[in-house]
């Protein structure tokens, strides 16, 4: 078993799990030590890195996209102090980092794991039930219901309403966004009968950020909601390989082009029903059934068949 144990926090590796505990040390974030414990199995992993430096070095951890809720609704917008997959790691604790590193990639060659992206989520996301208290409001989330209550920081016309409660069936998409510069930022949830035009200010199923230090465990609020949402790869897979709502699979793939070595299909009719489905994605996506990342998806796949 590899390990390294710094102020930041200890990362071990026992063949299939790198498990990852956030340190006790003042410095360490806040969304690091909501998060807790973090088990990352190697089918979730897409790599592993050491970049040594003069006084301390980093160690990260890429996951396969897909892989990780929180990662899917952060991206790439975590700082390096809330990103739970960077170790900061001393400089004379380098060869450790190295050896865990050799140990990560040896056993990603021997299981042969794949770098891609993946259709389902390989980690389960924040632990529930979770509260957190940001911005202009509490969420609350039990895996069943959002519930979101305002402060005194709260927009008068936002509040008049009184605490906002969603089930989870409404919810279609999970928005977060951090404060940058003079920028206020957000976490939203999105549904079918809400405008998504509205400021996050006034918005009644969104929280407004101001950029202070608890912002960033809003994140963590919307992973624990998107964990439980469809995959948007799955959903996007599903889309493309089923007809549209209303359509049978006759209206949209005839007789000729159903049949790969039909002439039709050698002359072009294959392409044609590529471009029809794509002209119906478009659809359902002006529509709002389509998130635009599950449209953006869908669209790929089938740009890539063209």
């Amino acid at each position: 078993m590899a390990e390294i144990i710094q102020k930041d926090g200890t990362w071990t590796f026992d063949g299939d799990t790198v498990r990852i505990v956030p340190g006790k040390d003042k410095g360490v974030s806040l969304l690091r030590k909501a998060l807790g414990e973090v088990a990352v199995p190697l089918g979730a992993l897409a790599g592993i890195s050491f970049e040594a430096g003069r006084r301390s070095g980093r160690l990260r951890l890429r996951l396969r996209e897909g892989a990780d809720p929180l990662l899917q609704i952060a991206g790439s917008r975590l700082g390096d102090s809330s990103d739970p997959y960077l170790l900061t790691v001393d400089k004379d604790r380098a060869g450790v980092a190295e050896y865990l590193v050799d140990e990560v990639r040896n056993a990603l060659l021997l299981d042969q794991v794949e770098p891609g992206p993946v259709d389902r989520y390989l980690l389960p996301g924040p632990a529930l039930p979770i509260t957190v208290s940001a911005g202009d409001a509490s969420v609350t989330f039990d895996g069943e219901r959002i519930r979101l209550e305002w402060n005194w920081k709260t927009e008068e016309s936002k509040s008049s309403g009184g605490p906002r409660t969603l089930a989870l069936s409404e919810v279609e998409a999970v928005e977060w966004l951090p404060s940058a510069g003079l920028e206020n930022g957000y976490l939203r949830f999105l549904t079918s009968r809400a405008p998504v035009s509205t400021p996050p200010k006034y918005d009644p199923h969104a929280v407004d950020l101001y950029g202070f230090r608890k912002d960033p465990l809003m994140a963590l609020a919307g992973a624990a909601v998107v964990a439980r949402l469809p995959h948007p790869r799955a959903a996007a897979a599903e889309l493309t390989a089923a007809p549209a709502p209303g359509l049978t699979k006759a209206a949209i793939t005839t007789p000729d082009t159903a049949d790969p070595t039909s002439p039709a299909a050698a002359s072009g009719g294959d392409h044609d029903a590529l471009l029809r489905r794509l002209r119906e994605l478009g659809e359902l996506h002006q529509a709002g059934i389509l998130t635009a990342e599950e449209f953006s998806t869908a669209k790929q796949a089938i740009l890539k068949r063209l």
